[in-house]
C-alpha cells in the first residue's frame, strides 16, 4: 500500500483517536485545573499527531525523524501527565485504562516508525562497496 498523505499513517490515525479520548477525559477534571494540568495534557496529546503530520510534510528524512522524535517526547510528556492525574486523584485508574492502552499502542507504533526510517536512512548513507580491487603495489 502506498501512502498518499500523513492521514494514511495508522500511527497518525491512532494518535488522533488518543487526542479525542484525552479531551473527553479532561472534560471531567475540576475547573480549577483548566489552565493547569488539563492544558498541559491536551497540549502534549495534540503535539503527537501534529508532529507526525509536520514531519511527514518535510522534504528530508532527517527532518521527518526530528519531528517524530518531538512527537515521541510529547508522548512521554502526556504519559507523565496522565500518571500524575491519577496520583492527584483527578481521575481514577479505571477511567484511565482505555486511554493508557491506546497511548501505549501509539508509543510502540512511533518507536517502530522511527526505527524503520532510521534503518532506511542509515542504509542509504552507508559507503558504497568497491566495484573493483585496488591495484597491487609493485
Amino acid at each position: 500500500m502506498s501512502l498518499k498523505t500523513y492521514r494514511d499513517l495508522v500511527v497518525w490515525q491512532k494518535a488522533m483517536d488518543l487526542v479525542e479520548s484525552v479531551y473527553l477525559l479532561t472534560a471531567e477534571f475540576p475547573s480549577s485545573e483548566k489552565y493547569g494540568l488539563v492544558s498541559q495534557i491536551q497540549r502534549a496529546a495534540i503535539s503527537v499527531p501534529a508532529n507526525i503530520a509536520e514531519g511527514y510534510g518535510r522534504t528530508h528524512r532527517g527532518d521527518y525523524l526530528h519531528h517524530l522524535s518531538i512527537a515521541k517526547g510529547s508522548f512521554f510528556e502526556l504519559e507523565t501527565h496522565l500518571l500524575l492525574s491519577v496520583r492527584l486523584h483527578l481521575v481514577s485508574r479505571e477511567a484511565l485504562i482505555p486511554i493508557w492502552h491506546l497511548s501505549q499502542e501509539v508509543g510502540k507504533m512511533l518507536t517502530k516508525l522511527i526505527s524503520t526510517l532510521r534503518k532506511k536512512r542509515d542504509s542509504m548513507s552507508s559507503p558504497l562497496p568497491r566495484l573493483s580491487k585496488p591495484n597491487p603495489k609493485p
